[in-house]
């Protein structure tokens, strides 16, 4: 693929660094260097880590990938942790194209943020899902892009809808601009869909990689929720059927390892992962060292086999978490709103009926009021647009809490709708 076409101006104006670039040459212990700016690692006070797990065992780190967790290194991150994520990505995913590249960076929100950037040329249009992720969205809000969105139903992102408005560029076009070109990049999280919960079907992502190549759209495919599928065998992701080299995939351990250790992934073509690399080498400089030591020391002991035993217990987590959910609102929320069961992540999406057309009020105001939070739609929309629907999530919330939340949801729901009914 000529991915030249795709670059904004920015991100092919960037060029490595020139200090970064020798990074490679720095821990070869035959290299006399003169060109480090590191700091001496002999004034750092720290001499050993060790973590104990929840299981009660403690683990303990290699002497010289301590000591070298606290300096510099790689941009694309320390080599023994992309060679295990390169590994999983492999048995996991099995990807065509098999000369992929990866980098590491510090969360996937990170590197969406560097990958969005990437393809922003200003004055273009960008596709995204509707509704879809509210981090994604405040961050396109500062970029000179227009976003165009693309419907999704209770099976994910709907491939006819795409085709159709690509096919009718520019009248499609909701900002109306008549000489904007079409868009050539499309923005999904395909996964336990943040808001929705639902996830794309395999039929739906066949088709939509179809109506892709037809276009020759990028698809940045976002998927920190794919481990946390309720169903087996996990749906196959776009990674795995890309023939083509269009698919930029971003992964996280936010949600299956910890949030706070803030380590994610990306996957695909190496030349877009070299746009995001050189980034990263004139903003943060690379993923921080100890908590990616963290990682890598946790899951070479477990091993891939231990990774994925890991993952079916977190996704059992939440299914159990999930099914208590939805027995709570079909006690509460019958009636009152309408909702798909997720399939799977942390999320459901709620569409509230009694004559409610904008979420936002009832749930900042009177909602706040009743001492129960919920996210309210118009935050997931990409060009704002008012709706009755609200984001709630069962992750965190402690399971004797569930049953009193919904009942006051459905207070304020209620109390809504007579009022709707009255005027």
């Amino acid at each position: 693929m000529d991915y030249q076409k795709f670059l904004s101006t920015r991100s092919k104006a960037r060029n490595p660094s020139a200090i970064r670039a020798l990074m490679p040459h720095m821990n070869n212990k035959e290299m006399l260097s003169l060109g480090a700016g590191q700091p001496n690692p002999e004034t750092f006070p720290y001499a050993s880590m060790s973590v104990t797990l929840k299981s009660g065992e403690t683990l303990t780190f290699d002497e010289d990938l301590f000591k070298r967790s606290l300096s510099y290194d790689l941009t694309s991150g320390l080599p023994h942790l992309n060679q295990w994520l390169r590994e999983l990505q492999i048995k996991e995913h099995a990807p065509p194209c098999k000369e992929f590249d990866l980098s590491i960076g510090p969360g996937s929100q990170d590197l969406l943020t560097k990958a969005l950037e990437m393809f922003a040329e200003p004055g273009s249009a960008l596709l995204v899902e509707e509704p879809t992720y509210t981090g994604a969205l405040s961050f396109l809000e500062t970029q000179p892009v227009d976003l165009v969105p693309v419907s999704t139903d209770a099976k994910g992102i709907v491939p006819e809808d795409l085709d159709k408005i690509l096919t009718n560029w520019p009248e499609s076009n909701p900002s109306g601009k008549k000489d904007q070109a079409r868009p050539q990049v499309l923005y999904t999280v395909p996964v336990g869909g943040n808001p929705t919960g639902v996830s794309s079907t395999l039929d739906r992502k066949k088709r939509m990689y179809e109506v892709c190549q037809k276009h020759d759209i990028i698809i940045i495919e976002d998927d920190p929720y794919y481990y946390l599928q309720f169903n087996t065998p996990r749906t196959p992701s776009y990674f795995s059927m890309d023939v083509d080299g269009r698919v930029l995939r971003m992964d996280s351990m936010s949600k299956i390892l910890s949030s706070g250790i803030r380590i994610g992934w990306v996957s695909g073509p190496k030349v877009l992962i070299e746009r995001m690399n050189m980034h990263t080498m004139v903003t943060n400089l690379q993923p921080a060292g100890v908590p990616q030591l963290m990682a890598y020391g946790l899951l070479s002991q477990w091993g891939h086999d231990g990774f994925f035993k890991h993952v079916g217990n977190v996704a059992n987590f939440y299914r159990e978490r999930r099914d208590l959910f939805v027995e709570c609102m079909n006690r509460h929320l019958k009636g009152l709103a309408e909702w798909c069961v997720p399939d799977s992540g942390m999320f459901c999406w709620i569409r509230l009926l009694g004559g409610i057309t904008d979420s936002n009020e009832l749930i900042l105001q009177k909602a706040v009021k009743k001492f129960v939070l919920a996210v309210p739609g118009v935050a997931f929309m990409p060009l704002k647009n008012e709706t009755p629907c609200v984001r709630v999530s069962y992750s965190c919330i402690e399971k004797d809490q569930m049953d009193e939340a919904l009942h006051r949801l459905a207070t304020v729901i209620r109390e809504e709708s007579e009022a709707n009914a009255i005027n």
